[in-house]
């Protein structure tokens, strides 16, 4: 049996935030370091532009803003919806071997949604449509739903621009989430962003993303894969590796799997306070996320208007919030704590590393009360 906090501690050794592992100061290593972490947390979350910068800090020592931004210029990191048919940073070699895996489960969720609207409309047609506008020149969902509405008059205009997202494989092009700039979410087909690098790697098995899953979420149950991924059969594909997994219970005796050779470790080794990116992964991908945040904290970071805050680690668990405000010379750090915590010291040494990384010519300001 695995209790909750051994558990825990296997979560946070994969997920990289047990120690953060320095980078190697020549250019080259370190931008394939950072590549290789990317790869091993199956993306980042990134529904905004900036949090995959913070959840590389939280893992990375030495990490900069420029080790991701300079990735996603030159294209070896891309913005795509894969996982849950949300927005991940993925590298270029898991963009398309992810989407393809993960497209049946995309096109249910745009039909779910959107397909009594469109009833009618030839999906490979507008497929092929809404890939042509892209390419010629890169999109928001606006531009590219008025392009398509004069072809299909009678349905609506966000309709069709999500109906292309679901069939083509889209990518958001630069300066979007580029340390430093701004700009709207302009949309290509990742075919054409990525060019030949693109058809370099094969599709990928379901039994292959268990396994890199159990290997950055760990041990797991059945459910927690597919809360991850939004994929059915998983059942089956972990019934497919079952010969090569251990097995254990948790402390409510679900079926756990896990890697034969992935850490698992002490109960009681010692967590540092870590400051963990909005929409992390680390909190969003269980279905019982009781290894590291209760049912009331999770409920404290949730927002109706679907945006989630940056999570405080405190032993290991999930015990407060953080949100940045940037003004033109001032950097403001909130930390709203769940209850009464000894290493306030800790909490408020971690938030000064993180101002220090994301605003340091600002000056800084670090508050602890409710976060608005």
């Amino acid at each position: 049996m695995l209790s909750q906090r051994a558990l825990n501690r296997a979560l946070l050794s994969r997920q990289l935030l047990l120690d953060r592992a320095d980078l190697p100061a020549e250019a080259s290593r370190r931008s394939a370091a950072v590549i290789a972490a990317v790869e091993h947390l199956v993306g980042l979350q990134a529904q905004a532009p900036f949090p995959p910068y913070y959840g590389l800090w939280s893992r990375l020592g030495g990490f900069r803003p420029d080790d991701l931004a300079a990735l996603i210029t030159d294209r070896s990191m891309v913005r795509i919806a894969v996982m849950r048919g949300t927005i991940h940073l993925v590298s270029a070699r898991d963009c398309l071997p992810l989407r393809g895996l993960l497209q049946p489960m995309i096109e249910r969720g745009m039909r779910n949604a959107h397909g009594k609207r469109l009833a009618g409309v030839d999906a490979a047609a507008l497929a092929a449509a809404g890939r042509a506008l892209v390419e010629t020149e890169p999109m928001t969902f606006s531009e590219l739903g008025q392009a398509l509405a004069s072809r299909w008059p009678g349905c609506r205009a966000a309709d069709l621009a999500q109906a292309v997202r679901a069939f083509v494989p889209l990518v958001q092009v630069p300066p979007r989430a580029v340390w430093g700039r701004s700009g709207p979410s302009r949309h290509t087909s990742a075919e054409h962003w990525l060019g030949p690098q693109a058809a370099r790697h094969g599709p990928l098995g379901l039994p292959v993303l268990v396994t890199r899953y159990l290997g950055a979420f760990g041990p797991a149950t059945v459910r927690d894969v597919q809360a991850w991924s939004g994929l059915t059969g998983v059942r089956s594909a972990v019934e497919q590796l079952r010969p090569s997994l251990l097995t254990f219970r948790d402390e409510n005796g679900a079926e756990l799997f896990d890697l034969p050779s992935a850490p698992r470790p002490d109960a009681d080794v010692p967590v540092p306070v870590r400051l963990i990116a909005e929409f992390d992964n680390l909190v969003l991908s269980h279905a019982d996320r009781s290894r590291v945040v209760s049912a009331a904290s999770f409920g404290r970071l949730s927002t109706n208007n679907g945006i989630f805050p940056g999570s405080v680690l405190i032993d290991g668990f999930v015990a407060g919030m953080w949100r940045l405000a940037r003004a033109k010379q001032a950097a403001t750090l909130t930390i709203e704590l769940f209850g009464p915590a000894r290493e306030h010291a800790q909490v408020r040494s971690e938030a000064e590393r993180m101002l220090a990384f994301c605003a340091p010519e600002a000056a800084h300001d670090i508050r602890f009360g409710p976060i608005a």
